[in-house]
């Protein structure tokens, strides 16, 4: 059996010096609005993970109001939700990931977000795919004032035939 999942996830700058992408804390001009620490990446993806074996989304497993969550570091809730899947009886096949923002640019942080994310998964680098690209300079995260990420998932069952 295979499934896929599709996740996507934003969020507002505010006052700051660094934001989290993928795991890996990155300098900026900005922080990143959250309840959380912020990290679209990793927020996209469990989403995405989640709803390939419709379990809901990471504001229900999450939720905002809880004050357990309040800075709560992302790769912690990547595990969790990745053990769920686990328990479902599905491995990743590979997850496919896009951020859209003007900046932080990613290319000098691409390799340690990829490795960070597979570690945390405990799957091959070779599983997982980043890409990043601007706005154009329009609309909200054209001006400068968000990030937005998108995930997409593959799940193999664990019988499934190689």
């Amino acid at each position: 059996m295979i499934k896929i999942g599709q996740g996507i996830d934003v969020h507002a700058f505010t006052d700051g010096d660094f934001v989290v992408l993928g795991g890996v804390q990155i300098p900026h001009t900005h922080g990143i609005k959250a309840h959380s620490d912020g990290d679209v990446i990793l927020h996209a993806l469990c989403d995405a993970l989640l709803g390939a074996l419709a379990l809901g989304d990471i504001g229900q497993h999450f939720p905002d109001t809880d004050p357990a969550f309040k800075g709560a570091d992302s790769k912690v809730l990547l595990q969790h939700v990745y053990e769920l899947v686990k328990n479902k009886g599905y491995v990743l096949g590979n997850a496919d990931i896009t951020v859209i923002a003007e900046r932080p640019k990613l290319a000098p942080h691409h390799t340690a977000i990829c490795e960070c994310i597979a570690n945390n998964l405990g799957v091959q680098r070779e599983q997982i795919s980043l890409k990043a690209t601007t706005n154009e300079k329009m609309g909200w995260i054209g001006r400068g004032e968000g990030i937005y990420a998108s995930a997409v998932v593959l799940l193999f069952a664990h019988n499934y035939p190689k």
